[in-house]
């Protein structure tokens, strides 16, 4: 009888080892993370258990959810949590059906063994995720070098274009004044205007290349909203659209640079009046909490595509005719976003339009 006791326990030692060997192998074949090592580690525990027949084994992380067999209604288990450093934790699970079964049919060796697979499952899914992050470390800086280069570029150009700009202005303006010939007249406006939308572009991509200086300092924060609507005023106007604005700040002052706060104010609401019907309302609130300024725009416009949601903040990319933009407003206020330590996001507006919403950290 005590023979038997041995070789039993000596045959679920065998399984136990043979068990972890073949998860050892299948993890260490594996050059990224899957989900069929998955499937094959948890045929392997299944095939350790001494009931292995009955033994159904379910695995759960934050992006997978396997089971050998789908599990019935009752069932007793024994369970290991799969510690993960950057997600939430996982757990491995062997169950058996509970009509057939009691909690002390598993063994203390089969608890052990179940907490030494979670550990290498745990590390298993570290490892790649760890390469993961790496990769995508690797990308981001990819991204800033290139952007560091655009900038570079962008800021040369701006400079280059400012002073002839500045001649095309100054010599149409003196020609306007001279000019008696309302044909020529009509030509020097239109001359004029395009240098002013041009000079415009250039301040943007001043803007975008960080070549305009960031002047920080605390100042009352109403001020700076109201100048920038005025400004808008006639564009309101234009195209019939009421403005509503609301300040529900509880402070007064913050620290900003108010040249790009009023810019940033100017691209969203020229893009807000752009994308509106006539008759409709955008909606501007100012708010607070004990931290952070809150700027929220509503428009009741045509809304933004899902499709194109991540590209709008890129430098150059509209969807505007080139007459109307250049693709550089959004990028710009991101930017200066950015520069304050704040983010922004997009969530459409209920039936129809886009809100923006924008946090400023007070100081």
């Amino acid at each position: 009888m005590k023979a038997q006791q041995i070789e039993k326990k000596l045959k679920e030692r065998i399984k136990e080892l043979t068990c972890l060997y073949e998860i050892s192998k299948t993890i260490s074949k594996s050059n990224f993370f899957e989900e069929k090592v998955l499937k094959k580690i948890i045929n392997s525990i299944k095939k350790a258990w001494q009931f292995s027949e009955d033994a159904i084994v379910e695995i759960k992380t934050e992006n997978c959810h396997l089971k050998t067999i789908e599990i019935p209604k009752n069932s007793i288990f024994q369970s290991s949590f799969i510690k993960l450093p950057y997600t939430k934790p996982g757990f491995i699970k062997v169950h058996y059906p509970s009509e057939k079964y009691k909690q002390n049919h598993f063994l203390q060796d089969e608890q052990r063994l179940l907490d030494m697979v979670a550990q290498d499952i745990g590390n298993y899914i570290e490892k790649f995720q760890i390469l993961e992050k790496k990769a995508s470390l690797s990308r981001t800086l990819e991204h800033i070098d290139r952007l560091k280069i655009l900038s570079e570029t962008i800021a040369g150009i701006a400079h280059e274009l400012n002073n002839p700009l500045g001649n095309i202005l100054g010599y149409a303006e003196l020609i306007k004044i001279t000019n008696n010939n309302p044909e020529i007249d009509s030509d020097i406006t239109t001359i004029i205007e395009s240098v002013i939308y041009t000079r415009e572009i250039v301040k943007k991509l001043m803007f975008f290349s960080f070549e305009m200086p960031h002047l920080s300092k605390t100042q009352k924060i109403n001020p700076i909203v109201n100048f920038a609507f005025s400004i808008l005023k006639q564009n309101f106007q234009k195209k019939e659209i009421k403005s509503e604005l609301y300040f529900n700040n509880t402070i007064s002052e913050a620290k900003v640079d108010g040249v790009q706060i009023t810019q940033l104010l100017f691209n969203l609401l020229i893009n807000a009046i752009h994308a509106s019907p006539k008759k409709s309302i955008i909606k501007t609130v100012i708010e607070n909490d004990d931290e952070n300024i809150f700027i929220k725009i509503e428009d009741q416009g045509h809304g933004i595509p899902e499709e194109i949601k991540q590209n709008i903040f890129s430098p150059f990319f509209t969807t505007k005719t080139s007459k109307h933009g250049s693709g550089l407003g959004l990028s710009v206020v991101h930017g200066i976003v950015k520069n304050h330590n704040g983010d922004i996001s997009i969530i459409n507006n209920v039936p129809m339009g886009t809100i923006f919403k924008i946090r400023l950290p007070i100081s």
